[in-house]
């Protein structure tokens, strides 16, 4: 049985930890591997090898950090369908969807390539006679990541890599669900040419996180996962004066206008509803109907009719399990207060079982209207292929359930009215917004940013936002005097 090994210090390492936690395929319940809870003397010397190598990787100049995520991404790009199959046997996504975690995590790669213009300062000649300002952005120290399951490639490509290359070191905690995928992302980096010392993974749950939050030399925290976990973290880290960006939970809508194209909608919809189990943080588990377009609920049941889970090589699978037992007892229990509480369930996917994998976590497509906002079918984030409908007469109506949402990391608007999208795009409170585009998940040139109870935090991920995280700026003030110019030729082109 393999046991996944440590990262510390640019050596892969067995644990000696007592404890281990199984890595299961949720596809069928095998035992894929084993995986260590570090020990504090493991995850003490993770962080003292992250400490030492910053006080000369924060020298080595941004261009040649650039140059290793440039051969990074290219690696990550030959290995690209290996490390999707990976993704699906311990997490069960289907391949399309494994690759498209892949190659979204590649994109920030490719951005973190860009450092030496995304870390420019700023300047201003005689900001007084004979007075320069300047400012650098310089590295913080040691920082660290805790990645949710969800997505075990791209979200630790949101960190480390834009992380190190401005400078720092990095510890990662992977999700312990599916920690074989991370393991092979660090295997890709030591390759690329990462000098070791300058990423440390580390295994376990809520202690050896709590190891990591309370460590003095630990400047900077991410996070991304559930709302109870992240304002936990965003607390303690944030308490020990640390800087902390969480991107927690998300209750997403998508809004359809009477005008909109009704197949394109209709197609969008189920996709983004249902599409990677539901198990996205930018997924749309609400409808909002406005007007006459609540006549298309009947053909968009018929289209939900049509999608099925499946395991990952199955091409006519749409997605996969859910990633455990537990998550799926959850979203089953959801389901049936929706029901108790008044929901009309069109589609009920509880009792899909997908044939030879009947031990699989599976929830079929599953579709409810006549909900409304006092159900915990609407104010929980169910994370399963659950959709809510909710039918409105106006715009303003759909704004407005938006808006009181205590959620704000993604919203979508589709229709043919620029006036509409311009109304809605401006008065909508939340984040990141899709008009005619149901996931809008920005790419790596810009950030993502969650909003309301979304996000804990300051400077949000990846993007210029994620490089200011990783920063702090240090602002110069000089005088030089005309009596102190030395004479004589300089014969070299050459910078040193």
């Amino acid at each position: 049985m393999v046991k996944v090994p440590l990262y510390i210090n640019g050596e892969m390492r067995q644990s000696e930890s007592n404890d281990w936690l199984d890595v299961v395929n949720p596809a069928n319940q095998e035992v894929l591997a084993h995986v260590p809870l570090a020990t504090d003397s493991e995850i003490d010397e993770a962080i003292a090898s992250a400490k030492e190598t910053f006080k000369t990787w924060k020298n080595v100049p941004v261009t040649e950090r650039a140059r290793i995520m440039m051969r990074y991404a290219a690696l990550l790009k030959e290995h690209h369908d290996e490390l999707a199959t990976i993704i699906c046997h311990e997490l069960g996504k289907t391949f399309e969807d494994a690759k498209g975690d892949v190659w979204r995590g590649i994109e920030v790669v490719e951005q973190a390539a860009n450092a030496p213009a995304l870390m420019m300062g700023e300047t201003v000649e005689n900001v007084a006679r004979n007075i320069d300002t300047y400012s650098y952005m310089q590295p913080l120290g040691v920082c660290a990541g805790i990645t949710p399951f969800n997505f075990p490639a791209m979200i630790p490509l949101w960190m480390f890599p834009m992380a190190i290359v401005c400078g720092n070191t990095f510890i990662l905690k992977p999700s312990e669900q599916d920690p074989l995928t991370p393991m092979r992302l660090v295997e890709l980096f030591e390759e690329a040419g990462a000098p070791k010392g300058v990423l440390q993974v580390v295994h376990g749950t809520k202690h050896q996180v709590d190891r990591i939050l309370d460590e003095p030399s630990v400047r900077a925290i991410s996070f991304v996962g559930s709302c109870g976990v992240g304002e936990y973290i965003y607390s303690r880290g944030t308490a020990n004066l640390k800087r902390v960006q969480a991107c927690v939970g998300a209750k997403n809508h998508m809004v359809i206008m009477p005008d909109a194209k009704k197949e394109r909608a209709i197609s969008n919809l189920v996709g983004a509803s249902v599409g990677a189990a539901g198990q996205r943080c930018m997924g749309i588990s609400v409808a909002v109907f406005v007007g006459q377009s609540k006549e298309w609920i009947n053909e968009l049941k018929e289209e939900f009719t049509k999608v099925r889970p499946g395991v990952w090589n199955d091409p006519e699978a749409a997605y996969g399990p859910q990633t455990s037992p537990q998550a799926k007892a959850r979203i089953l229990s959801i389901i049936e207060s929706g029901k108790a509480q008044g929901a009309t369930c069109l589609i009920d996917g509880s009792d899909f079982v997908v044939e030879g994998y009947d031990k699989g976590n599976w929830v079929g497509p599953t579709l409810f209207t006549d909900v409304t906002r006092e159900m915990d079918l609407y104010k929980e984030e169910i994370f399963g292929p659950v959709l809510a409908c909710i039918c409105v007469d106006t715009l303003e109506e759909a704004i407005q359930i938006i808006n009181e949402s205590p959620y704000g990391n993604g919203t979508s608007l589709f229709t043919a009215c620029g006036a509409a999208a311009r109304k809605f795009q401006h008065d909508i409170e939340v984040g990141q917004v899709g008009i005619n585009v149901p996931i809008p998940v920005p790419l790596p040139f810009f950030s993502f940013t969650g909003w309301k109870g979304s996000f804990y935090g300051d400077q949000h991920t990846y993007g210029k936002q994620g490089v200011r995280f990783y920063t702090e700026t240090k602002t110069i003030t000089a005088r030089w005097f005309e009596d102190d110019i030395a004479t004589g030729p300089n014969m070299s082109i050459n910078l040193r």
